[in-house]
């Protein structure tokens, strides 16, 4: 869809060549008049040669709705201009001018770039902004980028980026809050699909319907299940009432939890309540057992569906390991709705091969995307999604507003409002 707005231009002007990584030139950004109202004295003149204000989303082809939710948000922002009619269209992951090779965008304030990896490095002294998504920022990439003051997740995860060589050069590192944008809410949701998925035997139901077959596969009930939640964060507390009314027995480990409680305690008071992205407060009495981490290895035994949902630290890559999966209940279902790096590969396909793993639904995968080729993605008793837990036209259009307002009050020298800074 056109979109025609006024605004002023720079003198110069930004051909779009048809190169993938170049989304658009915006406009001008902060408060400004109608050409035929503007006065053009000194302040005027110097805003206007000034260099573009320029945003990096890191990587192309990867999370492609996170560009244009955050571009739309920044066209319908009042002090956002564009300086003539585009119309737009996705394309190949990025978003793209519908005539690549004659586009004339007029730069005017405000730029958003995509990269591929490969070019990160030696272009990121261009830009003052960066959303870093799956993309890695070391020390080498992050001493180069002389110009950026903010990089910041479309989301939750931060375990590519170098936070102390960040810090060392001045450069802030955020994260948008799952709590409230929907992000949480969406992975809660995701995890429950995953989990019918496998007990209503999603692979097999295709197979039936390839062959002409009715009333098979025999499925399975949540109802009477133990579930344990890995991790009571955002996601956990979202995910929690959400499975409770399916009849289940929830158990929750949280390294804060120094100790065990169980629904009838009478330290339960201790844990307190949590707030769900409705709203509403939820008491903690919704899990039956908690505890801290010292109290996993128990759980494990006593779980028929294990839950992934904490974050990917130097403490827990890797924690899915022989003694992890040894400790399952024999033949329960492993979820990972976080981050594959949590999962060692051999150690989760052995389970799978003896038995002791009953099945793996994941949203995350070791490497990604992961290999087509790769075995694991025909095991009958894995199901495997393309990292979009937190993919939803909710999530994705408020952290767009949130990524768009960061970009604003950056470029404007406000404080930054909606992020969570991790330094």
């Amino acid at each position: 869809m056109g979109t025609r707005l006024w605004g002023r231009a720079l003198p110069r002007a930004t051909r779009h060549t048809g190169i993938s990584n170049l989304f658009s030139s915006l406009g001008a950004v902060g408060k400004t008049q109608k050409p035929s109202e503007a006065g053009r004295g000194p302040m005027a003149e110097a805003k206007e040669s000034a260099s573009p204000f320029r945003l990096l989303f890191a990587g192309v082809g990867v999370f492609p709705t996170a560009v244009s939710r955050t571009c739309h948000s920044l066209e319908g922002h009042p002090q956002i201009h564009y300086s003539k009619t585009v119309e737009w269209r996705h394309k190949n992951g990025v978003i793209a001018a519908d005539d690549e090779n004659s586009a004339e965008i007029l730069v005017v304030g405000l730029q958003v770039d995509c990269l591929a990896q490969d070019e990160i490095r030696e272009r990121i002294h261009e830009y003052d902004m960066c959303v870093c998504r799956m993309e890695r920022f070391d020390r080498d990439i992050l001493s180069r980028a002389t110009r950026l003051k903010l990089i910041t997740q479309f989301g939750m995860g931060l375990e590519g980026v170098d936070v102390e060589a960040a810090t060392e050069m001045g450069i802030k590192v955020a994260r948008i809050p799952s709590a409230g944008s929907g992000n949480a809410l969406s992975c809660a949701e995701h995890t429950i699909y995953l989990i019918l998925s496998f007990f209503r035997n999603q692979k097999a139901m295709i197979k039936s319907i390839q062959d002409a077959k009715i009333g098979e596969p025999e499925g399975r009930t949540l109802f009477g299940c133990t579930v344990l939640l890995v991790g009571f964060g955002s996601i956990g507390q979202e995910l929690a009432p959400r499975l409770k009314p399916f009849g289940v027995r929830i158990l929750a480990v949280r390294p804060s939890w120094n100790q065990k409680y169980s629904s009838s305690s009478d330290n339960l008071k201790e844990v307190g309540e949590f707030q769900m992205s409705n709203g509403t407060s939820k008491k903690d009495d919704i899990v039956d057992e908690r505890g801290g981490t010292e109290h996993l290895h128990e759980f494990l035994s006593r779980s028929d569906i294990v839950v992934l949902c904490c974050p990917q630290t130097p403490k827990t890559k890797g924690m899915v390991n022989e003694a992890f999966l040894s400790s399952m209940k024999q033949g329960a279902l492993l979820v990972n709705v976080a981050r594959g790096g949590l999962m060692e590969y051999e150690a989760v396909t052995s389970a799978l091969e003896s038995g002791k793993l009953g099945g793996l639904a994941t949203d995350v995968t070791w490497v990604e995307p992961i290999d087509p080729k790769d075995p694991i993605i025909n095991h009958p008793n894995v199901i495997i999604t393309p990292h979009i837990a937190g993919v939803t036209e909710f999530s994705y259009t408020t952290m767009g507003q949130i990524v768009a307002m960061a970009a604003i009050q950056l470029y404007e020298g406000r404080e930054i409002t909606d992020l969570e800074f991790v330094n």
